[in-house]
């Protein structure tokens, strides 16, 4: 990736001022680590009449692809060619952004201590980007760069110049020149628009993103009249950061109409005294949706398959309809510390006589596991390398047989709305993989024919019209069970 900052100078105010501005001397060439390579600065030009800056990124496209992937199969898409033979490490985008961002960051806040009178004066400057991504072609590149003050250039880039008949790329050869702006105000609008016109970002849109772009569109995105794309497009589309983004600049617009301070706008309602209802964690909906379905099934002797702390067994034991409980997990650590959490050594012996715990590996079939009503496979699966499968599959379904089997599992699918989760990581760090919810249907459904199961689908937590639910939960029948229920109901 490629971009030049270019001025001119008088005798009076020499172009080499630049330097000072970037922080970078005009005389050297410097280069810096970035996460996903190298930007190299240097200076093809420097003397009084003229400067130009060039910032060359060298992407590494191996580093960009690791980097970008979880453990598992959930953690980016599906490994292809397409990853690695790309356009991302010779055209402008998010990468580009952060590079600006991180090599000059004084001079994007307007900084110079060497010079502090610099960083306000206004001078011409020329901005070249070989190769700019433009979802929106020349056009959108004009409507966001003019109400800037930039006289626009977006030359389309060619599919093949050997057959003009394939017409245009995605791509434009872009130039912007300005009689007047400062240097940190054009750095400020390449950060927001370079993304924006790409309208794609090679990192997790994290809350913080909307305070990223206030700060670096203070003074120009209130007023642009391509404010909504801008913002959409920055917080690639993630609509509650959007809508809390577009709140805080109709207050700054606001407060610049009143002139008065964004403080004084924002003070209509006080402060809450009372905290607000938080809403309930999915740990706890799931637990309860666990519960309610053993409910369902008329289960009174439950085994938690893979308890771990013993947070279910915990919630089981409060319920006298379910007589005997048993955790069963691999780790001794998980099951010292479920029972520390029962108070067993504590417990009244009534209520001991309903539970215990001990150690068993799921990929073995294990005699005390037969007899049953129903068993708990409640975030398990996934902690499975995909290959330990089938010996799970025969323990649990083949081997203990219990009438009802209840499997909940994330919902890959689902990744895209965690706030807090970067971009292709999964949820947890021990996930093997996660599964879309054709992936989770298709193998629950092979299981369930392979040994003698039904097999419905509840989803678990708020049910998403695009994405699903959070949580997707099967629940297996063994079939004699599931045909006198319809028998039942017929």
């Amino acid at each position: 990736m490629f971009l030049t900052i270019s001025t001119t100078g008088i005798p009076e105010s020499p172009a080499t001022d630049l330097g000072f501005l970037l922080h970078k001397h005009p005389e050297k060439a410097q280069a810096f680590s970035t996460s996903y390579g190298t930007a190299h600065v240097l200076y093809p030009e420097a003397d009084a009449g003229r400067c130009t800056a060039a910032l060359l990124l060298e992407v590494d496209a191996v580093a960009l692809v690791r980097r970008g992937k979880g453990k598992g199969r959930g953690g980016a898409p599906d490994a292809a060619l397409a990853q690695y033979v790309n356009d991302r490490p010779y055209a402008a985008s998010s990468l580009l952004a952060v590079a600006l961002s991180g090599v000059f960051s004084s001079a994007m806040r307007g900084v110079c201590s060497a010079r502090p009178e610099l960083p306000e004066q206004a001078r011409p400057l020329r901005i070249e980007v070989p190769a700019l991504p433009a979802r929106g072609g020349p056009d959108l590149v004009r409507s966001l760069f003019e109400p800037l003050g930039w006289t626009v250039t977006a030359e389309p880039v060619a599919l093949d110049t050997e057959f003009p008949e394939w017409g245009d790329s995605r791509y434009v050869r872009l130039e912007l020149e300005s009689a007047r702006l400062t240097v940190a105000e054009a750095l400020r609008h390449l950060y927001v628009l370079l993304p924006v016109l790409d309208d794609a970002k090679h990192y997790w849109v994290a809350p913080d993103e909307v305070d990223k772009l206030l700060r670096a569109g203070e003074g120009w995105l209130p007023a642009h009249p391509e404010q909504q794309l801008i913002t959409s497009r920055y917080l690639s589309r993630r609509w509650s950061l959007t809508r809390e983004a577009m709140e805080r600049l109709e207050l700054v617009r606001l407060a610049e109409a009143d002139d008065s301070e964004v403080e004084e706008i924002d003070n209509a309602v006080e402060a809450e005294t009372e905290a607000e209802e938080r809403p309930t964690p999915l740990a706890v909906q799931r637990r309860d949706a666990i519960i309610e379905a053993l409910r369902t099934s008329g289960a009174s002797r439950v085994l938690d398959l893979g308890c771990g702390q013993g947070q279910l067994v915990q919630a089981l034991l409060k319920d006298v309809r379910f007589t005997e409980i048993v955790g069963v997990d691999v780790s001794m650590r998980a099951l010292t510390i479920a029972s520390r959490r029962l108070k067993l050594d504590r417990m009244g012996e009534r209520q001991a006589s309903r539970v215990q715990l001990f150690q068993g590996s799921l990929a073995y079939t294990d005699n005390r596991l037969k007899g049953y009503d129903a068993a708990v496979l409640s975030e398990v699966v996934e902690h499975l390398d995909l290959p330990r499968l089938p010996a799970l599959e025969y323990a649990v379904f083949g081997s203990a047989r219990p009438r009802t089997v209840l499997v909940t599992t994330p919902n890959v699918e689902y990744n895209v709305r965690w706030e807090s989760l970067p971009a292709g990581h999964v949820r947890h760090g021990d996930h093997r993989f996660e599964w879309t919810r054709a992936e989770f249907r298709a193998w629950a459904d092979a299981v369930a024919e392979r040994h003698g199961y039904g097999v419905e689908f509840v989803p678990v937590g708020p049910d998403d019209p695009e994405v699903g639910p959070p949580t997707q939960m099967a629940v297996f029948e063994i079939k004699s069970n599931v045909n006198e229920k319809e028998a039942k109901a017929a």
